[in-house]
């Protein structure tokens, strides 16, 4: 099958509570437009670059810092993401290529609003949703025990924001962020408690129709 024609690639995010399978789910994603002649790349958030790393760290506790500043240190990060002239999303998105994400700013939104004012998140990150909005939002709708349960299972370590009560409130502050931006923002929830399959065919659902055209939308 020859390749589509794009003149800007898409810019596809999924997100979900931390135990909602939905990193699992990017490979999938990824090989399942590859297979339409889609060009594609994934990505994600935090990233592995020098303030992305620093985030890392504070997440895993090696390095101590306030709330407040770990939540610019997640906007810092994540606009370097969007603009960095090297590998940065508006780059790639406007050479053709869909870059599909793991976590976004909803992500800050929901999890950083935990310990402050949602308002103040969502202005912290202002800048990047200024500069580029997804195409659509693919929420990974997971209840907090079963959330729960793979993360014990599957890891040796609890991040700090995997605590059941925060996932639990994380949860809410999503909906609270999704409702909130509901005039500007694409979203769709998926509900990821099934198989592996059953929640790629979900996901699949919710991003094919934007790969019927032939122009992403840039803000």
């Amino acid at each position: 099958m020859g390749c589509r024609i794009m003149e800007k690639g898409r810019f596809i995010v999924l997100e979900g509570i931390d135990g909602s399978g939905k990193s699992s789910q990017i490979g999938p994603l990824i090989r399942r437009l590859e297979g339409l002649g889609v060009r594609c790349r994934a990505t994600r958030e935090p990233t592995d670059g020098p303030v992305g790393s620093l985030v890392h760290q504070t997440m895993t506790g090696r390095v101590k810092a306030d709330n407040r500043v770990i939540a610019a240190l997640y906007a810092a990060d994540r606009l370097d993401h969007v603009v960095n002239d090297l590998d940065g999303l508006l780059l790639q998105i406007r050479q053709g290529i869909t870059v599909v994400c793991d976590r976004y700013y909803f992500s800050s939104y929901a999890y950083h609003s935990v310990d402050m004012d949602m308002e103040w998140v969502i202005q912290a990150n202002s800048v990047s949703a200024g500069l580029l909005r997804p195409t659509a939002t693919v929420f990974l709708d997971v209840p907090v025990e079963l959330a729960m349960e793979r993360i014990r299972r599957d890891r040796l370590n609890e991040e700090l924001f995997e605590r059941e009560d925060r996932l639990r409130r994380t949860r809410e502050l999503y909906f609270q962020s999704f409702d909130r931006l509901k005039e500007e923002e694409n979203v769709v929830v998926v509900d990821a408690s099934g198989t592996m399959e059953q929640v790629a065919e979900g996901i699949w659902t919710a991003v094919e129709p934007y790969f019927q055209g032939t122009s992403a939308e840039i803000w």
